[in-house]
């Protein structure tokens, strides 16, 4: 940017020279061509200052970016992440607390629904066992009884 930028003023500046230049050949007299060497050197003089000029405001661009770039440089190179151990001891703390209360909530469920199931097998054991043991009951009489009458024919 900076070479294109004062090559651009260099060559407006020798375009300058040649065209007084070549007014100050044209001239048959000398006191004409005085005259023009004083605008020339003027001109020169003048093109020298603005030439100057850009390059200052180059020089002031070129400056700030670099400044500009090292800024950016130093702050993409520094770390972003921070750790805190306090902060992350904490929240392990907390997540161990909050897994450690949800799987007692399940155990207590879980503990729950097992005491229900063994108490419906419990009273269904109870009814089977008084079912069977009335039966039990009747087939013995029935035996006996069966029995006896058996022995009385004979």
């Amino acid at each position: 940017m900076t070479s294109s930028h004062s090559s651009s003023l260099l060559r407006r500046a020798a375009v300058v020279v040649l065209v007084f230049g070549a007014l100050a050949a044209c001239e048959k007299h000398d006191a004409a061509a005085d005259q023009a060497a004083s605008k020339l050197n003027d001109a020169a003089q003048l093109a020298g200052q603005k030439l100057n000029q850009a390059a200052s405001y180059v020089g002031q661009q070129v400056a700030a970016t670099k400044d500009a770039a090292q800024q950016n440089l130093a702050a993409a190179s520094a770390p972003s992440i921070r750790i805190d151990p306090g902060a992350l001891a904490s929240s392990a703390q907390a997540n161990l607390q909050n897994a450690a209360s949800a799987a007692n909530a399940q155990i207590g469920r879980a503990a729950s629904v097992t005491g229900q199931g063994l108490e419906t097998a419990g009273r269904k054991l109870q009814a089977w066992s008084a079912q069977n043991a009335g039966t039990s009951a009747s087939s013995s009489a029935s035996t006996d009884s069966s029995d006896a009458q058996k022995q009385m024919d004979k």
